[in-house]
C-alpha cells in the first residue's frame, strides 16, 4: 500500500508527526498573528510584496531590495494605505472616555492576516498598492504578491507544501519580534491571553456561599497566612521590575493548582 500524501494544506498543517508533542502544531502552540510564546507570525507579512520589507506591526516600509526599480526604491519610510483596493491603514474614531463623544483617535495599521485575506490568493500576480509619507501626496505602485508556502516538487497550486516560503521568512525571523526579556509580555498581556501558559488563579478554596477564594498568582504575598482573595490592585501585584530582577524567587511552580510553598505535604 502506498503511503498517504495529503495535498490539502489544512491537512498538512494539522498533521502531527510521530514523536512530536502537541505544541508543534500551529493550532495548539501559543503563537498567533500577534506575539506568542514560540513565534510571531506577523513576520510572515514583512516581505509578502516582492521588493519591499514592511514593519511586522505597522504598514511602514523599512527597506527595499537593492535591485528594485526607482519607484520602489523611493518607498522607504512611506506608509502603505491600500492594497488592491483594501485599506490597511485607517483612521480610528471613538470616545476617549466612557460615555464621551466620538472623535478622531489618530491613524493605525490594520492586522495583516485580516487586511490581506483576499490579497494572498493573488500570489504570483501584481496588485496596486497606495503609499504616502503621511501627507496628502500619494503614489500607486504595482507589487507582486509572494506565495505563503513553498511549492512542491510537482509545482502548481495543488502541489504546495506546508513549508513557509523562504522568501517571506528566513530561519530565525519568526522569533525576532518576541518580547525580550520574556517577563515583559508575561505580565503585560492582559485578558488572560496566556492562561494556558501561566497560572492565574491559584490556592483556590471553594465555598458554597461565596463561590471560591484564592490568590492571583502575581500577588506579592501568596503564603498560607495571606487572606485568600483575587486582586488586580497594582500595589498588591508583582511588577515587571520584580520578576525581571528575580523571577526565580518570586514565581513558584504550581502543583495541583497550588503554589509549591503552600502545599500540605502532598
Amino acid at each position: 500500500m502506498e503511503p498517504i500524501a495529503p495535498r490539502n494544506l489544512t491537512a498538512q498543517l494539522a498533521y502531527r508527526a510521530r514523536g512530536n508533542p502537541p505544541g508543534t502544531t500551529p493550532a495548539s502552540s501559543v503563537g498567533n498573528f500577534y506575539p506568542g510564546l514560540e513565534l510571531d507570525l506577523r513576520n510572515l507579512w514583512r516581505r509578502v510584496f516582492a521588493g519591499i520589507e514592511l514593519h511586522e506591526a505597522v504598514a511602514l516600509v523599512l527597506a527595499v531590495d537593492d535591485d528594485a526599480p526607482p519607484e520602489v526604491q523611493a518607498l522607504v519610510g512611506e506608509i502603505l494605505l491600500t492594497v488592491d483596493g483594501h485599506p490597511v491603514w485607517i483612521e480610528v474614531t471613538g470616545p476617549r472616555e466612557p460615555g464621551g463623544a466620538s472623535e478622531s483617535l489618530g491613524n493605525w495599521s490594520l492586522e495583516w492576516s485580516n487586511a490581506l485575506a483576499d490579497v494572498v490568493h493573488k500570489a504570483g500576480q501584481e496588485v496596486r498598492c497606495t503609499f504616502t509619507k503621511g501627507d496628502d501626496d500619494q503614489q500607486d505602485v504595482s507589487l507582486r504578491v509572494r506565495q505563503i508556502f513553498e511549492p512542491g516538487p510537482e509545482g502548481g497550486e495543488d502541489a504546495r507544501t506546508a513549508v513557509l516560503s523562504r522568501e517571506l521568512a528566513q530561519p530565525g525571523e519568526l522569533t525576532q519580534s518576541l518580547c525580550s526579556p520574556w517577563q515583559n509580555d508575561f505580565i503585560g498581556c492582559g485578558c488572560y491571553y496566556w492562561a494556558a501558559s501561566r497560572p492565574d488563579y491559584v490556592n483556590v478554596e471553594f465555598d458554597e456561599a461565596d463561590g471560591s477564594r484564592g490568590h492571583n498568582w502575581l500577588q506579592r504575598d501568596r503564603t498560607p497566612a495571606t487572606p485568600k482573595f483575587y486582586t488586580l490592585r497594582q500595589a498588591d501585584l508583582l511588577q515587571h521590575a520584580d520578576i525581571i530582577a528575580g523571577w526565580e524567587d518570586k514565581l513558584s511552580f504550581v502543583l495541583k493548582g497550588r503554589d509549591d510553598h503552600d502545599r500540605d505535604g502532598d
